[in-house]
């Protein structure tokens, strides 16, 4: 390369440097606009950033006595460091299996009945055409969702308490035996989860008539035309048109598979129903809690929240793959 050919790349060069330059200055000054433009809606963003802060990022600094001999007095930052002998404390605790296997059970059990459960009560009431029974439903099904956890389990136990719940009133009058269903370990899972559907069936179907509403009108006049039937209709048109939805919300509960909600547990489960009542985040409870070892209840749930990751990110990867959706 001779002497000009050098100044001309040069000049090239410090031409493409020049131009990137301006580019990147006028992408902060479009960004730097918008900003301005749109700054009452950015400040309305500001409390929920605060509240994540506060409530969801700040909490995660004491994680790190999952890998300590934490002590209450001397502090996070004092207690020495024992690297993973709390996880293997609690890998090698006789309660892991249990309340592993117990997690998972509950957990596969609710994605199985619990998860189509609103979506089955969307469809129905896309079909309901008397828009008073349709707001009654809606309405019935809604309000559980609004009771606190506390008085629904109060319910519960009253409907099946043994002398005179409304269950054994019933198996009595047709000659039956009253049971106490609560103590019995092999009616815990159902019971439980029977009653996280009745309490959010019709919450969570919400979301899903929201996504029904939005498919577009002319699809379904294009299948009548085409000869389709009602049933015909929710099927090629209808769960089509609310399949994202579906896979979105799907994903999520993959991601929470193993957070149950345990204080419902926790108001129901005996010491006698703890064979296939008790899960991880009860055990945390008792263990960290009641039992002053926080370093080992902290464990058990970075545990928890390590394997839910694995599984959202599995599961978004399934998904983008056979139906071209996910999360990102």
């Amino acid at each position: 390369m001779n002497t000009s050919e050098t100044s001309i790349a040069k000049s090239v060069s410090a031409i493409k440097v020049e131009e990137v330059k301006e580019l990147k200055i006028s992408r902060w000054k479009q960004i730097k606009n918008n900003i301005v433009r749109d700054r009452f809606m950015y400040l309305l963003l500001v409390p929920f950033i605060a509240w994540y802060i506060i409530f969801q990022y700040k909490p995660m600094y004491g994680l790190q006595i999952a890998f300590k001999d934490y002590s209450l007095f001397r502090g996070i930052a004092d207690s020495p460091w024992v690297g993973f002998d709390n996880f293997v404390r609690f890998f090698q605790s006789e309660y892991f299996l249990r309340t592993f296997k117990n997690t998972v059970m509950i957990s596969f059990y609710s994605l199985i009945f619990a998860f189509p459960a609103p979506i089955i009560l969307a469809l129905l009431l896309n079909e309901v055409r008397q828009l008073f029974v349709k707001k009654a439903i809606q309405t019935l099904t809604y309000l559980p969702h609004f009771i606190s956890i506390v008085v629904v389990a109060g319910i519960i136990t009253n409907f099946l308490a043994p002398t005179h719940g409304l269950v054994n009133l019933i198996i009595e009058k047709f000659g039956g035996t009253k049971t106490y269903f609560l103590t019995e370990a092999k009616y815990f899972r159902t019971i439980f989860i029977g009653m996280n559907i009745w309490k959010d069936i019709g919450f969570n179907a919400i979301i899903y008539i929201a996504a029904i509403v939005g498919i577009n009108p002319q699809l379904y006049e294009a299948a009548k035309m085409d000869g389709a039937n009602r049933w015909r209709q929710m099927w090629h048109v209808t769960i089509p048109g609310i399949l994202p939805t579906i896979i979105i919300l799907f994903i999520i509960n993959i991601g929470q598979f193993l957070e149950i909600g345990y204080e419902a547990i926790i108001l129901l489960y005996q010491p006698s129903t703890y064979e296939t009542a008790d899960v991880i985040n009860t055990y945390v409870y008792r263990a960290g809690l009641q039992g002053g070892e926080y370093e080992i209840g902290a464990a058990a749930g970075l545990f928890n929240s390590i394997v839910g990751f694995i599984l959202v990110v599995i599961a978004n990867k399934l998904s983008k793959k056979f139906t071209q959706n996910g999360l990102w």
